[in-house]
């Protein structure tokens, strides 16, 4: 609708854009660019530039400095070996610096909308990322300068420089207490009233005002003060949620509608130095593509992820549209520079995102490899779980199933816990290991649930010293990525099996009380991608309530539905883990068809070892139930409701007469036919339902991993700590 096309209809373009029209148009647009940038500005934690390791740092300088540097030599050579109009001349450096920068805000959301934001090569990007946005904002503050001191007088660009840090002193000292005061005031699971997010905006506008003054961008003024906010909720996500439904759902598309607007296609070529602009635009991309890829892959990157990162590096957003916009304004470059930099932007980034798409697959680093099953497993050795945690009410039930796993000194358990949360509030993925000094140090500015997780776990590791060892880590990722960090560190720590909640939870009547979609995707992706076994547990409360019962001296009743298969043979062998405690007793319920032959079937083995190895004990009982189709099975289900605790079963089972027409009216196929059938509200005891890792995926010995209780490891020297890409080994 622009200069490109049919604006150049003056009749249309009095109609439909008439100056005071435009104008209205373009202020809608900035006020709403300025809160845009508050929003985004919340989202920088400033503290990752000290976190970020040192190759980190490296990259992130490279992918500045060589096209800094290239577009540098190019802007000096180009007059001494081509014509080039004053206008072109004056404008080249302003180039090379904008191709030289690879913003925060833009990255990550590109990260984000690619669904990678908390994979190694993201996390990556993300601190790199940071680093050019520092080098972008020193030599914008050395240029102001120089333009201040020669336009002026020598002092003017000393007193520029003083005026911004008096600013910055005023924002991180005077207005940054404010706002927290304000933070401290609002519920940590409330929303902020009305007149506090009114002072708030007040705040956004006046420094941005004040900024603008300086002579820097108001919306520069509004990013500095949104990373003095508090990140996170109640306060960030309050604010990110009130102004990102009403600036990026409805006014910021006017942004992005100037910069089409104000683009003539028509005015390339009418320039004398058309191949010379291009040519350095050209050069800073590739400066800024070899700058993040050499260092990469020199520091230990594979090539194809060091790929990766490099195109994501050269990908452009908002940010530089919205500078192109300003230059443009203010005469600083010309019609044809700002054309050809706004097309090149788009052409590029439009063609990098499905090629970063293809290549970079996060899963791929653990997908094709296991770990030793439960299954596979040397009764005597450390048995390592992975429970995952999304709120509070998923502790005592996992924490009395670790309990009830019998954790002794002939059989350690390794127990790793994985604090998961949403991202709200903050741009940048987190995993850190909360178990360290440093880990315990940020576990203070999280939400209070993760030091009450923490404590629990850790109360329960006291209580059985020498047969427990924990480490705790954090996961604040959104629910999209969330399996990631997830097998991530199954991979990293050679766990055995996963543990997740079940996305149901009951109520006291024994209906459904909550139910969260967000967390079923995460299990699905999980059970797909994990690296090592995995159970998803339904708790109606058994395992919350039965602290007591665990050592007291009542028993604990545990029936196992064996059907035969894999998952199976796993779900067993990790019920005979539970064997040895004095308080729980177990059912084997081996469910057949009539026609089965018993002493042949390989699907038995399991079994005979079963009643070889525990047969002997009181608390154990075996039970050969023969049915002929799927309404025999579902009686023996039925059966499972009399003095039944919690029931461990396989996920996979082959299709047979044994579950014909079940799987028709399956609701959770992440369950199973038979887990399906007993997670509905038919039954009242809880449920764990096992899948083994499939077969076929290169093995990964975890008895080489040294154990938990005696060091801190790594498993893997993949990106690793000291490498300085904010590993949790």
């Amino acid at each position: 609708m622009g200069q490109s096309g049919l604006c150049r209809n003056r009749a249309f373009s009095a109609l439909m854009f008439p100056p005071r029209g435009r104008m209205v148009l373009q202020t809608v647009a900035d006020l709403a660019f300025m809160f845009h940038l508050f929003v985004l500005g919340i989202h920088v934690d400033p503290t990752m530039v000290k976190r970020a390791g040192r190759n980190a740092m490296l990259i992130g300088a490279s992918s500045f400095a060589l096209p800094f540097v290239l577009g540098g030599l190019a802007t000096y050579t180009l007059p001494h070996l081509a014509v080039v109009d004053e206008a072109t001349a004056h404008l080249l450096p302003y180039v090379a610096v904008l191709n030289s920068a690879s913003f925060f805000p833009v990255i990550t959301s590109l990260l984000g909308d690619l669904k990678i934001l908390n994979s190694e090569i993201g996390r990556i990007a993300t601190l790199a990322s940071m680093v050019t946005d520092i080098c972008i904002y020193v030599i914008f503050i050395i240029g102001t300068t120089v333009n201040s001191s020669a336009s002026y007088s020598k002092w003017s660009g000393a007193l520029c420089i003083a005026w911004i840090g008096i600013f910055l002193i005023v924002v991180v000292f005077a207005v940054r207490p404010f706002v927290r005061h304000i933070a401290r005031t609002i519920p940590e699971k409330g929303s902020m009233k009305e007149c506090q997010f009114l002072v708030v905006a007040m705040i956004v506008l006046i420094c941005g005002f004040v900024a603008e003054s300086l002579g820097q961008p108001a919306a520069l003024g509004t990013f500095i003060l949104g990373m003095v906010v508090p990140e996170g909720p109640p306060l960030g996500s309050s604010l990110v949620y009130k102004i990102d439904s009403l600036c990026a759902g409805l006014l910021l598309p006017a942004k992005f509608a100037i910069s089409g607007l104000a683009m003539d296609i028509f005015a390339i070529g009418k320039g004398k130095s058309l191949l010379g602009v291009e040519a350095v635009i050209i050069l800073g991309y590739f400066g800024k593509f070899a700058g993040t890829l050499v260092p990469a892959v020199h520091f230990g990157v594979p090539f194809r992820d060091a790929l990766s990162l490099a195109l994501i590096m050269c990908c452009k957003g908002i940010i530089e549209a919205s500078m192109y916009i300003g230059l443009r304004d203010n005469g600083i470059i010309t019609a044809e520079a700002y054309a050809l930099l706004l097309i090149t932007m788009l052409v590029i980034t439009g063609a990098l995102r499905p090629i970063i798409w293809y290549l970079y697959d996060p899963s791929r680093r653990y997908l094709g490899y296991r770990t030793n099953s439960i299954q596979h497993l040397d009764p005597t050795s450390e048995l390592r779980i992975q429970v995952c945690i999304h709120n509070e009410d998923n502790v005592p039930s996992i924490v009395n199933l670790l309990k009830a796993s019998n954790p002794s000194r002939r059989r350690p358990i390794s127990v790793f816990v994985l604090n998961l949360m949403e991202l709200k509030g903050s741009a940048a993925a987190l995993l850190v290991p909360t178990h360290n000094r440093r880990g315990k140090a940020k576990l203070k500015s999280l939400p209070s649930r993760a030091e009450h997780i923490s404590n629990a776990f850790n109360i329960f590791a006291h209580r059985n010293q020498g047969s427990v060892a924990v480490q705790h880590f954090t996961s604040i990722v959104p629910y999209a990525t969330m399996h990631d960090d997830i097998c991530t560190i199954a991979m990293e720590k050679g766990v055995n099996i996963v543990i997740v909640p079940f996305h149901k939870q009951w109520a006291i009547d024994g209906t459904v009380g909550a139910n969260f979609p967000a967390i079923r995707m995460v299990n699905q992706q999980v059970l797909y991608k994990a690296p090592c076994s995995v159970g998803i547990l339904v708790d109606r409360g058994q395992l919350a309530d039965n602290q007591q019962i665990l050592f007291g001296h009542s028993f604990f009743c545990v029936t196992m539905l064996y059907l035969g298969g894999p998952d199976d043979d796993e779900a067993l062998a990790y019920c005979s883990r539970m064997l040895e405690h004095p308080h729980i007793s177990i059912t084997l319920v081996w469910l057949r068809h009539s026609s089965d032959n018993i002493e042949n079937s390989v699907e038995s083995d399991m079994i005979r070892w079963f009643k070889d190895n525990n047969m002997d004990a009181e608390r154990v009982s075996y039970k050969e139930e023969v049915v002929k189709d799927a309404v025999g099975t579902t009686q023996v289900l039925r059966s499972l409701e009399n003095n039944c605790d919690l029931c461990i079963v396989g996920r996979d089972h082959k299709q047979s007469e044994l579950t014909l027409g079940i799987n028709e009216w399956i609701e959770c196929p992440e369950l199973g036919f038979i887990g399906d059938m007993l997670a509905t509200s038919d039954y009242s005891f809880s449920l764990l339902v096992v899948q083994q890792i499939p077969p076929g995926t290169e093995f990964m010995n975890s008895h080489s991993l040294k154990p938990v209780s005696s060091t801190y490891y790594s498993s893997s020297g993949k990106y690793s700590h000291r490498s300085g890409f904010g590993s949790f080994g």
